[in-house]
Parts: C-alpha cells; sequence; structure tokens
C-alpha cells in the first residue's frame, strides 16, 4: 500500500496523531475580550497563548514544527 493508499485509510484516531511530531495550528482567539493567538498541537491540545501573530509563528518555527492557521 503506497503513502496516499495509507492516508486515505486512516482511522479518526490515526488521523488525529498525524503530524503530531511535525505540525502545530495557529487560531486567533478571544481571551478576556483580548485577541491573541492560540498554537496548537495536531490533536488539538493548547501549547501557548501568543499576543502576536508573528511571535506565534517564528515560537513554532524556533521548536521546529510548521505552523498552520486555522481560520
Amino acid at each position: 500500500m503506497n503513502e496516499i493508499e495509507r492516508i486515505r485509510h486512516m482511522s479518526a484516531r490515526e488521523l488525529a496523531l498525524f503530524g503530531m511530531q511535525d505540525i502545530a495550528y495557529i487560531k486567533r482567539v478571544s481571551v478576556n475580550d483580548v485577541a491573541v493567538y492560540a498554537v496548537h498541537a495536531a490533536d488539538g491540545t493548547q501549547i501557548a497563548l501568543l499576543t502576536d501573530r508573528d511571535v506565534a509563528f517564528a515560537t513554532v518555527r524556533q521548536h521546529d514544527l510548521e505552523p498552520l492557521s486555522v481560520h
């Protein structure tokens, strides 16, 4: 089975863990009426809250992860 076929047949759990070691998601959220940027692991676990989007992306990259923006 090639890589694409393997991905197509992943369970929900496997899909949630896919990229866990490589990707962090960044989403703008509101905390006490202040806009901040939440950084989440691939499984949805919140890692950090940062006040600046550029700093959030830089922080993720400093930890050898690929940042992805969530809208």
